[in-house]
Parts: C-alpha cells; sequence; structure tokens
C-alpha cells in the first residue's frame, strides 16, 4: 500500500486492488491534488479546502459517519467535531479509519479536540495515522501529540500544515515534531505492508507532491 501527500489534508491511498482519495485541495491553498480516478473519496467536512473535487472521479463518495465495505475496502466514520466546543464554531468534522491491504489507516480531517475512549475504541486498532499538526483551525501541535498518544498507532504521518508558501494560514510542523520527541523520517512518498510496519511508533514527514508553486 502506497501514500501520497497532494497537500493540505489530501491523500492517495493507493492499495493492490483500490485507491483512495483524501479531502481534496482547490489551488488556493497553493496545493491541488489534480486528476484521479478512483475507488473512494473521502470528505472530511464540507470547507472548501477539503472538497475540490472537480478533478476527481469515484465509485463511492464518503461524507457520513458508519460502516462501508466497498471494491475490497473496510471503512469506518466517525463523527467528530472541528473545534472543541462541539461543533459550535466550525461545525462537525469525520475521521474515517479505511483497511487496505490489511494495513489500517486513519484520517482525522480538521479534528478539534482531544478523542473519547468510546471514539477511540470505534476507530480499532490503527497502523497508519494521518494527523493535522498545523493548528490555526483545528488540534494544537500539543494536542496533536496527545492524540497520538491515545490511538497508538505504529506510523505517523502529519497533515494540514504550511510548507513554504503554501497552506500559509497554518503553521508548520516544527512543533509538532518536537512534541513527539523523535526524529522524522522523511521521504517522497511511503509503502507499507503488514509486514513491514515496525514495532515502535515512528514519524514520517512526506514530500507535498500537489504544489502548485
Amino acid at each position: 500500500m502506497e501514500i501520497t501527500w497532494y497537500g493540505r489534508a489530501c491523500f492517495r491511498l493507493k492499495g493492490k486492488d483500490a485507491t483512495v482519495i483524501t479531502d481534496p485541495c482547490p489551488p488556493s491553498t497553493g496545493f491541488v491534488a489534480g486528476k484521479h480516478d478512483v475507488e473512494l473519496l473521502t470528505i472530511s467536512h464540507d470547507h472548501p479546502d477539503h472538497t475540490y473535487t472537480r478533478s476527481i472521479k469515484a465509485g463511492m463518495t464518503l461524507t457520513r459517519p458508519g460502516e462501508y465495505e466497498f471494491s475490497e475496502l473496510l471503512v469506518t466514520g466517525i463523527r467528530t467535531y472541528h473545534d472543541g466546543e462541539a461543533g459550535a464554531s466550525r461545525g462537525e468534522n469525520m475521521v474515517f479509519a479505511v483497511e487496505i491491504d490489511g494495513v489500517h489507516v486513519c484520517h482525522l480531517g480538521d479534528l478539534g479536540h482531544l478523542l473519547s475512549d468510546e471514539q477511540v475504541s470505534e476507530l480499532g486498532p490503527v497502523d497508519v495515522l494521518l494527523v493535522p499538526v498545523g493548528g490555526e483551525t483545528t488540534l494544537t501541535p500539543t494536542e496533536a501529540a496527545e492524540v497520538v498518544a491515545q490511538i497508538g498507532p505504529k506510523i505517523v504521518i502529519p497533515m494540514h500544515y504550511g510548507v513554504d508558501g503554501a497552506s500559509e494560514d497554518l503553521g508548520g510542523p516544527e512543533k509538532f515534531l518536537h512534541e513527539m520527541a523523535t526524529e522524522p523520517i522523511r521521504q517522497p512518498k511511503a509503502q507499507f505492508t503488514v509486514s513491514s510496519l515496525p514495532d515502535e511508533t515512528q514519524v514520517v514527514v512526506l514530500e507535498a507532491r500537489g504544489r502548485t508553486g
């Protein structure tokens, strides 16, 4: 299973039999996902920087909670909030966990609060966690590290942060990386199998492939 980051909260999860795109972002963010024909598109919430779907063709689009099975993919969607006030400031947010090639990947969207024990239980085991770390409109870097501790994934991939002129409304990843107190692995994209997952949590910083500048 291969993971490519296209900036903001947009990833491509490419498995043996199916491909997933998450939260495609518009050029105004400094990133763009490009054209994709995929089995599944997930959208965590309806803000414009997560819903640029005009160049995405998908067999199924998920925006709501529930358990789904589609094209060899097992998906769990959990309703959360974009803020720490039960959605009063920024509304709801969907967290999606996808099992692809036996690897469990969890995309937190624009999560704005720590998870409850019930929500962690609903997610089940998580191998790869895609977590927003740029603050401002989501988790603070400290909260992001706390959510990592709550979930206990094998791999942590930061997302939704500013990168050299793109997504300048967000902070960079440095504070989160400091909170994690571990040297990250930096690479253009990531590949994982069930047997290749590490025993202890590793942070992997991916190169943003969707730069418009």
